[in-house]
C-alpha cells in the first residue's frame, strides 16, 4: 500500500501514467471496448485494467494524480451514441462530475463519433480497460503538466 495513492491504481497503472508525458493521450473503457486489440496498437502496447469498477471510480482515481491538458480543447472525450451523438447516457454524466470535481472547474468532454473514436483510441499511449458494463463508457483524455512549486 501506498499512502495518499487510490488503492485502485495498481502498479503496472501506475508505471503508465508516470511514463506518459504531456499530451499523450490516455484511453479509459468499457467491457464492450476492442481493448486488447487497439491497446497491441498503442505506444504502450498492451492492455491495462483496472477490474470490477465503474468507469466513473477508474477515472477518479486516475485523475487523483493526472491532471488534464489545459492547451488543448479536446483533453477530455466521450465516445458519442451511434446515431445520437448530442444524447449524453449517464455513464457520461457521472464521468462529467468526476472530470469537473478534479479539475474543480466544468470541463466539457468532447464527443468523437465511434469509427473516429476507434482510430483516435490506437494512436494514444495506452488503454486502460475497467468493468464498466454500461454501453458508451469510453474516454480518451491528454495528460498536462504540473507547474514547478510556487508557480
Amino acid at each position: 500500500m501506498l499512502k495518499g495513492i487510490n488503492p485502485l491504481l495498481n502498479a503496472d497503472v501506475l508505471y503508465a501514467l508516470r511514463a506518459m508525458g504531456h499530451g499523450d493521450r490516455l484511453v479509459v473503457c468499457d467491457t464492450n471496448f476492442p481493448a486488447d486489440s487497439i491497446a497491441r496498437q498503442t505506444v504502450f502496447g498492451e492492455l491495462l485494467r483496472i477490474d470490477n469498477v465503474s468507469t466513473a471510480r477508474a477515472i477518479e482515481a486516475i485523475l487523483s494524480v493526472m491532471p488534464l491538458d489545459t492547451f488543448v480543447d479536446d483533453a477530455a472525450m466521450r465516445m458519442e451514441i451511434v446515431g445520437k451523438p448530442q444524447e449524453v447516457p449517464p455513464v457520461q454524466h457521472e464521468v462529467q462530475a468526476v472530470i469537473d470535481r478534479a479539475e474543480g472547474r466544468s470541463w466539457p468532454l468532447v464527443g468523437v463519433e465511434r469509427h473516429a473514436f476507434y482510430e483516435k483510441a490506437k494512436t494514444a499511449y495506452c488503454v486502460i480497460a475497467t468493468g464498466e458494463r454500461r454501453f458508451y463508457g469510453c474516454f480518451i483524455f491528454s495528460k498536462g503538466v504540473i507547474a514547478p512549486d510556487g508557480e
